[in-house]
């Protein structure tokens, strides 16, 4: 079985450095062609694709990490600095903590009305059940 970078390297590539969109088609084409063919293990190449995406996310952090903190614009690359700015620090007013924690109650109720007939909350309400959204489905790969 051909490793997954032999088959890219294999594969016709522009001489010019690729825009995000041409990057995104050529590959779509590239698996595509290889899930066609048949001749290969799609569980493999996926096992290959997943350690090479792992291998150039470490690469790619560690050398935006090298740069100074100023933008440059090289290589069809535009890079501009931005400062972070500040957060507020909602958590330290007692009323928004407050809110929250009675949020949280209250969703504990709705929780609980889904699975009993009957929930009163603290003033004697009926808690409604409420509707639900199904989340996507999906496979969860580790390695």
């Amino acid at each position: 079985m051909s490793s997954l970078i032999k088959l890219m390297q294999g594969a016709e590539v522009s001489q010019s450095l690729p825009t995000k969109r041409e990057i995104q088609a050529s590959s779509k084409d590239f698996v595509k062609k290889l899930l066609d063919s048949g001749e290969y293990n799609k569980q493999e190449l996926y096992a290959q694709a997943l350690r090479l995406k792992e291998a150039l996310t470490v690469i790619e952090k560690e050398l935006k990490d090298s740069f100074d903190m100023e933008g440059f614009e090289a290589f069809g690359l535009k890079a501009t600095y931005r400062s972070g700015g500040n957060t507020i620090n909602y958590r330290e007013d007692p009323v928004y903590e407050q809110m929250e924690k009675d949020l949280k109650d209250r969703q504990e109720l709705l929780k609980l009305a889904q699975h009993q007939e009957l929930v009163l909350d603290a003033g004697g309400y009926e808690v409604p059940k409420v509707s639900t959204t199904p989340r996507k489905s999906s496979l969860a790969v580790t390695f």
